[in-house]
């Protein structure tokens, strides 16, 4: 059997495919397995039973049911949740958006590439067309989904060290190049995996830079605000004619209804609705039917904000203290500020080997955690931060992520120095 070049490019051993593969592995063995690896929200009770509460009331309204799961929605969207939602950004937040504003699509993953495939890739002349990525290291999802090579650029961050085993990025404004070829700007905020949140006044540098160049600024704002609010600084929801804000339903705790939602100008609307037809002729009702209802009344705020916050952020002080209590005086490391996701980024600054053999040995012990080099494709020059981090997911059971960060300071202590 012989696939086409771009067929092969995605059989390929990626490094997404690779990671996944050892999570389902991981599941599917009898020795016990701590589970830090993954991205999948935590089950938070108060939010299910939410969920709950939203099915019975679909099942108990006439034919709701039969029409969430038998009829298809146009492919923008459900049109009671686009004029949900777009009445809720515009009345909280000013902005002036309307249903035609937002499309909806089958998850977050599925959005992205839309966007990329629309904006990069070759143009008519043939030349290659890219996206930057201002901050690195960014979401390892994006790093195998473009079709040929050589399509994202990355620059490197600067990494500010404020306080005793703590640390974070920032984007290198004053040396950030855009080059002829760049199409589109894209940054995650909180970021995935380090769970960095740019600043106000850096989304505000990189809106004026992409405004200036004529360039749309993608925003992958999946843990952000308004929901699910998985965020721990105050920063401002922003949106302009020229940014592309992806926002998604899997954080609030439904992830498996693939509900992902892009808030743009009309044009890109109109072009994602035309990708939705032609790519999956309609997108999932589920998601969209659950939330409608808690988007007018605005109880999506309330549930970010006072149970979905909250949550993650005593998970995450939780998760630091026993990295500082495990890791002090065994090994040299530094934890990346925690300001939203549901992520920590331990970088490791004395191993001997890079932390894809840390990996190696973890999985060994039942520890499934993400090595770091995955998460700075793009970069043009050799970084050896790259290989001396590692992101796990603190939003586990917490004796699971209690003991999985004892079993990475013993073997990191093995190779340190």
């Amino acid at each position: 059997m012989r696939f086409s070049r771009i067929g092969e490019k995605y059989t390929s051993k990626s490094g997404i495919l690779a990671l996944m593969d050892d999570l389902g592995a991981a599941l599917q063995g009898t020795d016990k397995v701590y589970m830090l690896g993954g991205g999948n929200p935590a089950h938070i009770p108060q939010v299910n039973e939410i969920w709950r509460r939203r099915m019975e009331e679909i099942l108990a309204a006439g034919d709701e049911f039969e029409r969430m799961l038998a009829n298809y929605d146009g492919p923008q969207g459900n049109k009671a949740f686009l004029e949900a939602l777009a009445g809720m950004l515009s009345e909280r937040y000013g902005w002036a958006v309307g249903p035609e504003n937002i499309a909806v699509t089958n998850g977050s993953q599925s959005a992205f590439y839309y966007l990329f495939t629309l904006f990069a890739g070759q143009d008519s002349a043939g030349k290659l067309r890219k996206v930057l990525f201002p901050l690195t290291p960014e979401y390892v999802g994006y790093a195998d989904q473009p079709s040929e090579a050589g399509f994202f650029v990355s620059r490197r961050s600067v990494i500010d060290e404020f306080e005793e085993h703590r640390f974070k990025y920032r984007v290198d404004l004053d040396n950030l190049e855009i080059g002829d070829d760049i199409a589109a700007l894209c940054v995650s905020r909180p970021t995935n995996p380090t769970g960095n949140v740019l600043t106000d006044s850096e989304i505000s540098a990189l809106s004026s830079v992409a405004a200036d160049r004529e360039l749309p600024l993608f925003i992958d704002n999946a843990y952000g605000v308004p929901f699910p609010g998985i965020i721990f600084e105050e920063v401002k929801p922003v949106w302009d004619r020229h940014i592309i804000l992806g926002m998604s339903l899997s954080k609030l705790g439904l992830p498996a209804s693939r509900t992902g939602i892009i808030v743009a100008d009309v044009p890109v609307i109109d072009a994602l609705s035309s990708l939705n037809a032609v790519m999956s002729l309609a997108t999932g009702s589920v998601g969209q039917v659950i939330t409608t209802p808690l988007l007018k009344n605005g109880e999506i705020l309330r549930i970010s904000k006072d149970i979905i916050r909250p949550y993650y952020k005593q998970k995450a002080n939780k998760a630091l203290s026993w990295i500082d209590e495990f890791f002090e005086g065994r090994v040299d490391y530094s934890v990346h500020k925690s300001e939203g996701a549901i992520f920590l980024w331990i970088w490791f600054k004395n191993l001997r080997v890079p932390v894809s053999e840390l990996y190696e040995r973890l999985k060994k012990r039942g520890v499934i955690v993400v090595p770091g080099q995955f998460f700075f494709y793009g970069l043009e020059e050799e970084w050896e931060h790259r290989n001396q981090c590692i992101r796990i997911n603190y939003g586990q059971a917490e004796e699971d992520v209690r003991r999985g960060i004892e079993i990475i300071a013993e073997e990191a202590q093995k190779l340190h120095g």
